[in-house]
């Protein structure tokens, strides 16, 4: 790949990287950034995803995650129904590391590579990266999502993706048990930061019994300060063999569902938030054999880009909850689709996203 000097961005084309259309590498040196731009595809309208800022231990890493990303934002894009293609971001670094001034900085440079691709790509919040960060994204960049109240945006889009996969839980629970509800069901969450604490009170206020776990502790504090009637696991290990447990959400990094969780894990349902759960090809096979109902990752944690999305166009709290309340129905859809076809929810999620996308592309 060729490098990038500064201000200048070199888009890339490859047809080895899952059927991408642009790839952009950008970087500055002035201010630090170094930065991974992936465009999946505009089949469906301009590609919109969020920014993840990660200090990745290299480059490849890097851009090995914002493929991935920004495929699955195509099919997220797709199956809750926006007129948006699939596109993320990804810039290389510790967010915490840069002091406030040189992080501006960084972030007015990245708002500079995004605008230089004319409305291909519509920026937003992902891990790493705040409501905040998008106010200075914005200042470069119009095509800029997930920015503050007070600059003309939504907010933060955390709140609704949570409702989301709180909604996709309860679809779960009406295909499993009859019954869409999660009371008196024991559920485990792994990560509670943006999208995790949120999700933890939908389960608290229906019932559900819940375990906990994260890297920070203070995450996991802010938690049982509040409700000390959640339990609280070691590590992820640790969670995933909890006695009795009903339903596991992964609400951190993705790749938590491989070959060494799934063998061990005692629940029914995987419901989380977490952006690219399966690990490899096959995991969600691994999931049906052990009778283990998966929700597809991209279908239920879709709420925070329907919020980003229809800040595009006005943002209305009332109507990006109730699209977002269709999320259950979505889930449902799909069961009944993987059972009528025999094949596991996450490859039936795919079956319906895909033809969405060609359907775009007929003349």
């Amino acid at each position: 790949m060729t490098d990038v000097t500064d201000g200048v961005l070199h888009t890339l084309f490859h047809s080895d990287q899952g059927g991408h259309e642009q790839v952009v590498l950008c970087q500055d040196r002035a201010s630090g950034l170094k930065a991974v731009i992936a465009i999946h595809s505009t089949a469906l309208g301009p590609a919109l995803g969020g920014t993840r800022f990660y200090p990745y231990a290299s480059e490849e890493e890097a851009l090995a995650d914002v493929l991935n990303l920004s495929r699955g934002m195509s099919y997220k894009n797709a199956m809750a129904g926006l007129d948006h293609g699939g596109g993320k971001a990804v810039i290389i670094g510790d967010p915490e590391a840069f002091e406030p001034t040189r992080k501006t900085e960084l972030l007015l440079a990245f708002g500079r590579a995004v605008a230089s691709l004319g409305g291909r790509y519509v920026t937003a919040c992902d891990v790493g990266t705040y409501v905040s960060d998008m106010d200075v994204v914005a200042r470069e960049c119009r095509w800029t999502t997930g920015r503050s109240p007070e600059n003309g945006g939504a907010g933060d889009s955390s709140v609704l993706t949570a409702f989301g996969v709180f909604q996709g839980m309860r679809a779960s629970a009406q295909h499993l048990w009859g019954d869409p509800t999660l009371r008196g069901r024991k559920v485990a969450v792994a990560g509670v930061g943006k999208v995790g604490h949120h999700l933890v009170e939908h389960l608290l206020s229906d019932g559900a019994e819940v375990v906990v776990t994260d890297v920070r502790p203070e995450s996991v504090r802010r938690i049982t300060e509040l409700h000390p009637e959640v339990a609280v696991a070691a590590d992820t290990a640790a969670l995933i063999r909890t006695e009795g447990l009903d339903i596991y959400a992964p609400c951190a990094l993705g790749g938590a569902l491989n070959d060494e969780t799934v063998p061990v894990l005692t629940a029914r349902v995987v419901c989380g938030a977490a952006n690219n759960q399966l690990a490899h090809p096959g995991v969600e096979k691994d999931l049906a054999d052990r009778s283990i109902l998966y929700a597809p990752d991209y279908v239920v944690n879709a709420g925070g880009v329907i919020q980003v999305a229809d800040e595009l166009h006005g943002f209305d709290f009332d109507r990006c909850r109730a699209k977002a309340s269709k999320i259950f129905d979505t889930t449902l859809a799909i069961f009944a689709r993987a059972k009528a076809d025999g094949i596991p929810p996450a490859a039936a999620a795919d079956r319906i996203a895909e033809q969405r996308m060609a359907e775009a592309r007929r003349p």
